[in-house]
C-alpha cells in the first residue's frame, strides 16, 4: 500500500491528509571521471496533501538531488537512479515517477508537480516574455484557447503581487527585480493548480523583508490550493515559519523526521542538535556564542559503511564505526538514525 490516510491537525482545525507522494529507498549515483559520487543513499519519506514537508540540511547532504531524482531532473550520465520507488498520487492516475518515461515526465513537471528553483535569474528564458512563459505552461498542460491563456496569466500575475499585469506580461526577465521573478516563477508553479510544489530554496538569494514576503505567498496559495510542499533549504530560522514536518538529511540519508514543534522542542540526532545550536536567537539575554558543528561535510565521492555522521560527531562508539543506522521510532511522528539518542537531562544507549 503506497497511500495512506491519517489524520492532522492545524489551527486547531482536524483535517484529513491523503499521502501524496510516497518515496521507498531512493538510491542515486553519479558516475564521473573522478570517481562515483553517492549523492542520495536510501532515502524513504512521504508528503500528505495539504502538508508542508521542509528538507533541511547543509549544502552537499542530497536535499535538491533527491527531488530532481524524482521528476527525471537528473542528467544521465553522468547521474543514475539506482533504485527505488516513488509512488504518486496524481490527479489522473497512482504511479511510480522513477517508471515514468521522458515524456510522461513532462506531463507531470508543470501539472500536476510545480518546481520552484533556487535560481529564477538562471531558470527563466532571457528572450521570452515573462507573461509567454507563464501563458506556455498553461497552454502545454491544459485544454485552452491562447485568448483564455492570456487572461487566466494577467489573473496569476495580479494574484502573486504584481502591479499593473498588462505592462508586466510584456517584460522580460531582466526587467525584474529579483524578489519578482521569484513571484513569475511561484506563478508558473501553480499555474495547472498542481497537487505538489517543490520549492527548491526560494528564498536565498533574496533578503529579509522579500523573504517573508514570497514566504507569506506559498502559505497563501498552499492553503488556497490545498497543496503539498516540499521546502529545501538549509535555513532553520525559515523552516519553524513554514512547516509542518521537518526532515533532516545528512550525506545523502535522513538523519531525523518529526512534526516542526516536536523537532524544535526535543531534537534527538546530534546533527539536529548542532544546526539547531547555529542559530541566533533574540529572546536571550547578554551574549552567547553560536555553537558550531566541528569538522567539515561528508565526501559524496567514498562509500561508507557507518554512519555518516560519526566523524563529527561527540557522542560516536564502536558501533557508529561499524553499521549504518536505521530510522528508528522514538514516537509514531518522531523518528531518528542513531545508535546513540542525546536526550534532555542524559542519554541512552540503543542497543
Amino acid at each position: 500500500m503506497f497511500w495512506i490516510r491519517v489524520e492532522g491537525e492545524r489551527e486547531n482545525e482536524e483535517i484529513v491528509m491523503t499521502a501524496v507522494l510516497e518515496v521507498h529507498d531512493l538510491v542515486t549515483k553519479f558516475y564521473t571521471l573522478e570517481g562515483i559520487v553517492h549523492a542520495v543513499n536510501g532515502v524513504s519519506f512521504s508528503v500528505n496533501k495539504g502538508e508542508i514537508l521542509a528538507v533541511v540540511g547543509e549544502s552537499g547532504s542530497g536535499k535538491s538531488v533527491t527531488m530532481k531524482s524524482l521528476l527525471g531532473l537528473i542528467s544521465s550520465p553522468p547521474g543514475k537512479i539506482e533504485s527505488g520507488k516513488a509512488i504518486f498520487n496524481g490527479s489522473n492516475e497512482l504511479g511510480d515517477l522513477l517508471e515514468y518515461s521522458p515524456q510522461q515526465l513532462r506531463d507531470i513537471r508543470g501539472g500536476d508537480i510545480g518546481y520552484v528553483f533556487q535560481d529564477p535569474g538562471s531558470t527563466l528564458n532571457p528572450i521570452m516574455t515573462v507573461g509567454e512563459q507563464i501563458a506556455e505552461t498553461i497552454l502545454r498542460h491544459q485544454v485552452v484557447s491562447r485568448e483564455e491563456a492570456y487572461k487566466k496569466t494577467l489573473n496569476l500575475l495580479e494574484k502573486v503581487g504584481i502591479a499593473d499585469p498588462v505592462t508586466r506580461y510584456k517584460n522580460y526577465p531582466f526587467q525584474f527585480s529579483g524578489g519578482m521573478r521569484q513571484r513569475v516563477m511561484i506563478a508558473i508553479a501553480i499555474a495547472c493548480e498542481p497537487q505538489m510544489i517543490i520549492a527548491d530554496e526560494p528564498t536565498t538569494a533574496l533578503d529579509v523583508t522579500i523573504q517573508a514576503q514570497i514566504i507569506d505567498l506559498f502559505k497563501k496559495f498552499q492553503k488556497e490550493l490545498n497543496i503539498a510542499v516540499i521546502w529545501i533549504t538549509h535555513d532553520l530560522g525559515v523552516v519553524a515559519g513554514i512547516a509542518d514536518r521537518v526532515l533532516v538529511m545528512y550525506g545523502g540519508r535522513i538523519m531525523e523526521t518529526a512534526p516542526v514543534n516536536k523537532l524544535y522542542e526535543n531534537p534527538t540526532h546530534p546533527y539536529t542538535i548542532g544546526l539547531l545550536g547555529s542559530l541566533p536567537r533574540l529572546n536571550e539575554d547578554g551574549y552567547k556564542r553560536l555553537v558550531g558543528i566541528k569538522g567539515v561535510p561528508l565526501d559524496a565521492s567514498k562509500e561508507i559503511k557507518h554512519c555518516p555522521f560519526a566523524a563529527r560527531c561527540d557522542y560516536a562508539f564502536e558501533r557508529c564505526w561499524n553499521e549504518i543506522p536505521k530510522l528508528a521510532e522514538i514516537d509514531p511522528e518522531h523518528k531518528v538514525s542513531c545508535f546513540y539518542r542525546v536526550e534532555k537531562g542524559g542519554s541512552q544507549y540503543d542497543r
